[in-house]
């Protein structure tokens, strides 16, 4: 099975703790992780004709799928551990209101939770589950 690949703000602290979240409730590896700001997430943006200097949204890339904001949100708790997979019943929810919503965290980020000096380095533990380059 291919794995999704996740970009997110590497120096978003609510985004770095997300990551942490996903990889301790997602027991089988599924998913991969890349910051936006990586050579690999500004290759990806860039493919994908996605502004290279927002950092504002989650991007899933899901086979030849690429989902962003609230519905690749959704979509990371569908394949997660646990009672996570019941939120994804908030896809009937149209996306203009779950994007309001996720625009409204996503603006207030770095006030609300904070931002770090520069990108998440992951353990070596970890280091499989990152793609760094």
């Amino acid at each position: 099975m291919e794995k999704d690949i996740l970009l997110f703000d590497g120096v978003c602290n609510l985004c770095n703790s997300s990551v942490n979240f996903i990889i301790d409730h997602d027991p089988k590896g599924h998913f991969k992780f890349a910051a936006l700001q990586s050579e690999f997430g500004q290759k990806k943006l860039e493919e994908l004709g996605f502004d290279q200097e927002e950092f504002d949204s989650l991007v899933l890339l899901s086979g030849d799928k690429v989902y962003k904001k609230s519905s690749a949100a959704l979509r990371i708790a569908k394949k997660l551990s646990g009672l996570y997979p019941l939120l994804y019943v908030f896809i009937i929810i149209p996306p203009f209101i779950r994007h309001g919503i996720y625009n409204i965290i996503a603006k207030n980020r770095y006030k609300w939770w904070g931002k770090r000096d520069s990108c998440r380095m992951p353990s070596s533990n970890l280091q499989a589950r990152f793609k760094i380059k």
